[in-house]
């Protein structure tokens, strides 16, 4: 993997044969980037469905759970309904493949008001037998191996980032800035016993900054790495939720018990925003995502690396971490990969890297895209418009995923006025 811009990378416009996945009546969408919507056989593709595209969640509102079922000409199977969700991530749908049997998780609301988190828990369903188990925290992420999950508390992310929180009957007036009791859970997806393993407290704690004193804290962006030993996440903090022009961000890593953690990157800096004749309405709904001190979107490599886009000696740029202390920190794509977006690698070939851009300011499109690591070429495979009265807490981010096979690609996307997923092949890509 190239460190070094060279002279030779270059764009390459190369339109990709895309179609719509299904063709019912409603709105469908997965959410984020960070895991496949297809299952092992490629027979079924995940998602959620809605009536409409584009309203503010409130707590009364409902997504079903359910399918495309590619032998069944893409029709769409519904397996649930939940009140936990956001357009951003979904409801945490995912595959459990660590299981033998076709199994997948997903959030959900619950009556239980006794829980750690009061009305949010996760269900399990059996595709083949339909049966559902009821777990008693809602997910974030889980583990490859289908042995655990981490969980951390909607509310909190609905006061300090509304977009990937769950709307709530009465947000509470405020939360503890870092709670010793509260922070990242531990779920044994077998028994539902959860553990708190990193408190927002032992955050605040390590490699303590000023800025720190008077924000409020919370984590974002967990993932678990192929082995499930070692997870990331982004630790950030403010003193103005509003405005997300004013995050302050680190990665870190740790192990599953909440030891060995390690800081990556830290993007600690000086926040003019924070002075009495700020105005947050001047802020534009993608701001945050395109500013230089963004540390976004990370995801393992492998088992070692972390990619992310952040800055790291003065530069932001795609940057690729080693998972220890001081370790070495690669540049990838310099010169055409200069835009915050949501990537991955390619689950059979690290060659490739898959992303996508935020809206041109102009034009209100994104680009979907894929980086080749051994030539340094990009290959914009399609431009896709979104109308810009979208807003945060409702906008469509392409989210790009692979296939297992890592021959396709699945976006949401809302280019044809409507919220709906696309799969675009990638076989005419030389090499792919």
């Amino acid at each position: 993997m190239s460190s070094t811009p060279s002279q030779h990378a270059q764009i390459l416009k190369t339109p990709a044969p895309i179609r719509r996945i299904g063709n019912d009546a409603g709105h469908h969408f997965f959410g984020y980037y960070n895991k496949t919507v297809w299952d092992r056989s490629g027979r079924y593709v995940l998602a959620n469905r809605m009536p409409v595209m584009d309203i503010n969640p409130t707590w009364d509102m409902t997504a079903e759970v359910g399918y495309f079922d590619a032998q069944q000409n893409d029709q769409y199977q519904v397996i649930g309904q939940t009140g936990a969700w956001n357009w951003q991530m979904g409801c945490q749908l995912q595959w459990l493949d660590g299981v033998a049997r076709p199994q997948v998780i997903y959030n959900s609301k619950t009556d239980d008001r006794s829980g750690i988190y009061p009305g949010f828990g996760s269900t399990i369903h059996d595709l083949d037998s339909g049966e559902k188990r009821r777990l008693p925290m809602p997910v974030y992420v889980v583990a490859p191996d289908s042995s655990y999950a981490l969980c951390i508390d909607y509310s909190r992310l609905y006061i300090t980032h509304e977009t990937i929180g769950y709307a709530e009957r009465q947000p509470p007036a405020e939360m503890p800035l870092a709670p010793a009791t509260d922070g990242i859970h531990r779920m044994d997806l077998v028994t539902g016993q959860s553990q708190l393993i990193v408190s927002y407290h032992d955050l605040r704690s390590f490699h303590p900054l000023p800025s720190m004193d008077r924000a409020i804290h919370w984590v974002s962006h967990l993932e678990i790495n192929p082995a499930s030993n070692r997870f990331l996440l982004l630790h950030r903090w403010t003193e103005r939720v509003k405005d997300e022009t004013c995050f302050l961000h680190r990665l870190i890593t740790v192990n599953p018990d909440g030891s060995d953690m390690r800081l990556l990157e830290c993007s600690d800096h000086p926040l003019p925003q924070l002075a009495a004749d700020f105005d947050p309405d001047a802020v534009g709904t993608y701001d945050y995502e395109k500013s230089e001190y963004q540390i976004s979107h990370p995801l393992w490599c492998d088992n070692e690396r972390v990619i992310v886009w952040g800055p790291h000696a003065g530069q932001i740029h795609y940057h690729l971490y080693t998972d220890r202390d001081n370790g070495p920190v690669q540049v990838i794509g310099a010169e055409v990969l200069t835009e915050n977006g949501h990537m991955s690698f390619s689950p059979v070939n690290q060659r490739w890297l898959l992303s996508d851009t935020y809206p041109d300011a102009i034009s209100n499109k994104r680009i979907l895209f894929l980086y080749d690591m051994e030539q340094q070429t990009r290959y914009d495979l399609g431009e896709f418009y979104t109308d810009p009265n979208i807003k945060k807490e409702n906008r469509c981010d392409l989210h790009p995923r692979w296939s297992r096979d890592g021959r396709q690609v699945c976006i949401d996307s809302v280019h044809a006025s409507e919220r709906q997923m696309y799969i675009i092949d990638l076989s005419a890509i030389p090499g792919i």
